[in-house]
């Protein structure tokens, strides 16, 4: 059976690739103004994608400074296993989920292409 220390050391080495890539995120939005990754549906930004840039970015930026200070403190022994956890556990699935709705409420409610429509039936 494996022991839980891996899984806490490759758990806490994953934070890193994450906050990079969401800072990264911001840091194209925000400076080169680059809106090819803002609410994202199905891999496509909506027609009006710099409307909803200041929320990418806030989200962005607010869940990897969340999870570089959870580093840091892990870092530096201020969290303990239960806490720093919980914390970066959270805030991987809360912007998970706020970036899915920022996706679809930015796409708008279109029912999307039908099979089958205007073809006749046989």
């Amino acid at each position: 059976m494996i022991s839980v220390y891996p899984i806490k050391i490759l758990f806490f080495l994953v934070l890193f690739p994450v906050a990079f890539f969401w800072l990264r995120r911001a840091w194209r939005i925000a400076v080169r103004r680059d809106f090819s990754e803002v609410a994202l549906r199905k891999g496509e930004p909506p027609a009006n994608a710099a409307r909803w840039a200041p929320y990418e970015l806030a989200l962005n930026l607010v869940a990897g400074g969340v999870l570089v200070g959870v580093i840091v403190s892990v870092l530096m022994g201020w969290l303990a296993y239960e806490e720093w956890v919980a914390i970066a556990g959270s805030t991987l699935w809360v912007k998970i989920f706020l970036s899915f709705a920022l996706g679809r409420h930015a796409h708008g409610i279109g029912l999307g292409r039908r099979v089958g429509r205007g073809k006749p039936a046989v």
